[in-house]
């Protein structure tokens, strides 16, 4: 049996507070050069503050299989994923990958700001090492399916998140590598785009016999199109096997809390710190009932004085579909451009007759400006929704099945 990605006890460690940087040659002759002279001189290499993302992960994808990444944040998805990408280097352990790989990351992953679109497809072709006629064979196809024809000779610095999202999975797609590895940058683009990329991906596995490795918080998206799953837990493998056995697992084990604590980042300029979440009557929880008020409270630190930056909540079914997202644009709110550490919430108003299903949802917030990637995010909040006691109501009961607008209010 040929495998399209093999994985042998791969590891990847880092050292807490220290940024990642990527060495030259030189750097790594000066390394290795000053090795023997520390030893010399005594000194000791300090393990303290290392932090295993991965840890003895080992697996086999099939050639032409979809599977499922899934995983709390910390999990290490993205790190594998880079690993598989070649963008980082695994600390111990092996990774093989038969044939040519394309990934797409983040927005704007492979494409150079100050190209048009057309020049970074032609650039993303020939670093996949397809030559100028296989890349023309297919541009037509690529364009089409992006919806970014007007633009496409438009510098890519001067489009939306969702533009470059559009376009660079349209590459990715159509310039067929042998794997494709997606991470939840999809999320970023609307629920038609979403839809038809799924639709695509499902298409070219099942008749181009190209391998998938997709990671998702959307456990309607991930039962779509994957027939099986890797659920990550601190950096190793919690359960592999079918994805529907995978993903009721990954649910049962979701530690719902009312608060989430994040560690700043000294490099970016703007870091969320905390959202909590407060039922009416103004307590924590991670539990609300479906026909009261409650609101997410986010804390945020300005590092470096920036201007323009808006606060986006968006709300997913953990089973599939968006349920809304705002910004607190649309309350004329914006984020405060002085350092320091600062709240921003979100009221969801008691309803009327727009009503959230009782079930479970995620929440993702992140900051940034509208045509631009985000600069700060944070995911994996879950709340749960439920019927109350005294005024029951059921999914099947409801009129409502997806609500596309919740008329909330932003307040400082």
């Amino acid at each position: 049996m040929k495998y399209a990605v093999e994985v042998k006890n791969l590891g990847k460690k880092y050292t807490l507070g220290q940024k990642e940087r990527y060495l030259t040659l030189r750097d790594m002759v000066v390394k290795a050069a000053k090795v023997p002279a520390n030893l010399l001189k005594g000194k000791k290499f300090s393990k303290k503050g290392e932090f295993w993302a991965l840890k003895e992960v080992n697996f086999n994808v099939e050639e032409g299989d979809a599977i499922g990444i899934i995983g709390r944040n910390g999990a290490g998805k993205s790190t594998l994923l880079k690993i598989l990408s070649r963008i980082t280097e695994p600390t111990e352990g092996e990774v093989r990958l038969n044939g040519r790989v394309s990934s797409l990351l983040e927005v704007g992953t492979g494409f150079h700001p100050e190209l048009t679109g057309r020049e970074n497809i032609y650039l993303n072709g020939a670093i996949l090492g397809m030559r100028k006629r296989e890349i023309e064979a297919k541009f037509n196809e690529i364009v089409e399916f992006s919806g970014v024809e007007k633009f496409l000779d438009t510098p890519v610095k001067k489009y939306s998140s969702g533009m470059q999202v559009r376009l660079a999975f349209s590459v990715a797609a159509h310039l067929e590598p042998d794997i494709l590895v997606i991470d939840e940058v999809l999320a970023v683009g609307d629920a038609e785009f979403q839809k038809k990329c799924l639709g695509k991906m499902d298409e070219v596995t099942k008749t181009a016999g190209r391998t998938i490795l997709f990671v998702s918080h959307d456990m309607g998206a991930i039962q779509r199109l994957c027939k099986k799953t890797i659920m990550l837990e601190d950096g190793k493998i919690a359960m592999i096997g079918e994805t529907a056995k995978v993903v009721d697992y990954y649910i049962s084990r979701i530690n719902q809390e009312a608060e989430y604590r994040y560690e700043p980042s000294l490099y970016d300029d703007i870091s969320i710190l905390k959202v909590t979440i407060f039922d009416n009557k103004k307590e924590k929880t991670s539990i609300v009932d479906y026909d009261k008020p409650f609101s997410i409270e986010v804390e945020y630190q300005v590092n470096k004085e920036v201007s323009g930056m808006q606060m986006a909540l968006i709300c997913d079914s953990a089973f599939g579909g968006r349920l809304f997202s705002t910004a607190s644009s649309e309350n004329e709110l914006y984020l405060e451009d002085k350092k320091g550490i600062y709240k921003i919430r979100y009221d969801f108003p008691q309803p009327s007759n727009i009503y959230i299903n009782p079930g479970l949802y995620w929440i993702r917030f992140s900051i940034g400006v509208p045509t631009s990637k985000p600069m700060s995010s944070v995911s994996d909040i879950a709340l749960t929704v439920k019927s109350s006691e005294e005024n029951p109501r059921y999914i099947h009961s409801s009129k409502n099945i997806n609500c596309n607008i919740i008329d909330g209010k932003w307040v400082k």
